[in-house]
């Protein structure tokens, strides 16, 4: 496997994981300040990797829960903002200015912030009430199971909580484990598509973010891949009419209760187009994982094994992943 570094990967998980403590602590503050409401806002990729979320809340919990792009929210606005919103939002870099602004927008209507950031002393982790520091930590998306799952522990709402988070311990392995089941696969489908003037991905439910950011962030900002992303019920009004014999489909099917969504758009494509690739999130072996809970995580496994397709597409076209012209090279 190229580009596969099992202990590195390993110890990047472990990274996080070891400060579960600390962040559950974090919720606790979090809670004592009191919490009306939850808003997810971010930019770009950070906001995708926030949004599966949503269900989780959803599901968990009858808190309201709003995602609102940081760049819309300080023209817009949003209706639910009070003294207890508990503004959850997210920043590689830590001063993405859209992200940034949003925050100091925020805090001058009395929320509070709590932020996922990959390097310390940003300006989003300044303007946070409590601010998690991942740096050569992965996943992200780990820092927010772990923290939103103890507020709604804590709200009283996510009883099996802990059980939950003790069988993360086993994520980092279970990811690799993904990575490896399939990579075979990943060879095959960059080999297939990799110069195909464009692409269809479809996906629903806690997987439509992971689609729509693999499809912006990795195939068109990384390597200038021409792709459309639609959700799969919407799939059927508009998108559809573009498939035919020769146009590449790739669906990410989840093991959520929008799976039957998937299940439709793979009947059809199957009868229009000879390129049809499924990824299925309950395909893949997860040791260590009870299927009590392994539906909560169809994010992180879906992006472990798209993992596999960057690194081999990367190798295919010959297009460094980190190539950029004009993201944090021009003005816009």
């Amino acid at each position: 496997m190229i580009s596969f570094d099992e202990q590195k990967l390993l110890a990047s998980f472990d990274r996080i994981y070891s400060r579960r403590d600390e962040i559950e602590a974090m919720a606790d503050r979090a809670c004592l300040r009191g919490i009306s409401n939850i808003l997810l806002s971010a930019s770009g990729g950070s906001q995708a990797m926030l949004d599966p979320f949503l269900h989780l809340i959803d599901a968990y919990s009858s808190l309201p829960v709003h995602s609102v792009l940081s760049a819309e929210l300080v023209l817009t606005g949003c209706n639910m903002l009070d003294s207890n919103t508990l503004a959850i939002m997210s920043s590689k870099s830590g001063d993405t200015p859209e992200t940034v602004a949003a925050a100091r927008w925020l805090k001058g209507r009395g929320c509070n912030i709590f932020s996922i950031v990959g390097k310390p002393e940003s300006p989003l982790e300044e303007l946070s009430d409590w601010c998690f520091v991942y740096e050569d930590g992965r996943p992200q998306e780990l820092v927010a199971y772990l923290f939103l799952g103890a507020v709604l522990q804590k709200l009283g709402n996510f009883s099996r909580f802990d059980a939950f988070a003790d069988e993360l311990s086993s994520l980092g392995s279970a990811l690799n484990s993904v990575r490896r089941q399939f990579d075979g696969r990943a060879i095959e489908y960059c080999s297939l598509y990799h110069d195909e003037p464009y692409h269809v991905w479809v996906a629903s439910g806690d997987l439509w973010p992971v689609c729509y950011a693999y499809a912006m962030c990795v195939l068109e900002e990384s390597q200038w891949i021409r792709t459309k992303s639609v959700r799969s019920p919407e799939f059927f009004h508009g998108t559809f009419e573009l498939l035919e014999p020769g146009v590449p489909l790739t669906l990410l099917m989840g093991e959520g209760p929008t799976r039957p969504l998937d299940e439709r758009v793979e009947r059809f494509a199957r009868a229009y187009t000879d390129k049809l690739t499924v990824i299925d999130a309950a395909s893949f072996d997860l040791p260590g994982i009870s299927d009590e809970f392994r539906p909560l995580l169809g994010p992180v496994v879906m992006n472990a094994a798209l993992q596999r397709i960057s690194k081999n597409m990367e190798h295919e076209t010959g297009h460094s992943l980190e190539y950029r012209r004009y993201y944090r090279k021009v003005e816009y």
